[in-house]
């Protein structure tokens, strides 16, 4: 066999790595970068399933993320508190949803517009780690969550 036949036969077993796989992978590594990010802005609610630390009360936000948006990231337009508790919210509610594959376009939508709003305000120049959460968040964009998914199932009869 060729170098040639080999290299095609390699490209063809490739091709048929299946894109839900690829994109629950996704989904779940994005989803925990955006959710840690999110555990060091509240307090009284922690949930980490890797080292199994769980804390479930009410969760309020942590001063010291409030201090972050004023001192360090200064946002324009919007005041460090609301920037804060808005990006608390988001770091939980849109990973939460990557997780279930439920509405994953539109969060994968939201954190790619907060991976933009990080990389162009806040830290200009970590563009090659924001590259790598904007490829995996555009990959979910435009080619969905996979057959493992919420939306998946709920879709499924209407779309076909």
């Amino acid at each position: 066999m060729t170098l040639t036949q080999q290299c095609c036969r390699l490209r063809a077993l490739l091709n048929r790595l299946p894109h839900s796989l690829i994109a629950l992978l996704g989904r779940f590594s994005i989803a925990a970068v955006f959710w840690r990010s999110g555990q060091t802005k509240v307090d009284n609610f922690s949930l980490d399933i890797v080292s199994g630390e769980f804390s479930l009360g009410w969760p309020s936000l942590n001063p010291s993320a409030v201090f972050l948006f004023r001192e360090e990231y200064r946002l324009p337009l919007i005041s460090p508190e609301l920037g804060a508790l808005l990006a608390a919210t988001a770091e939980h509610v849109f990973p939460l949803l990557l997780l279930l594959g439920l509405a994953t376009r539109l969060s994968a939508l939201a954190l790619l517009g907060m991976t933009g709003v990080i990389q162009v305000l806040v830290y200009p120049g970590a563009w090659p780690l924001h590259g790598i959460w904007a490829t995996v968040l555009l990959l979910l964009i435009a080619r969905g969550p996979g057959l493992v998914s919420l939306d998946h199932w709920l879709t499924r009869k209407r779309c076909d």
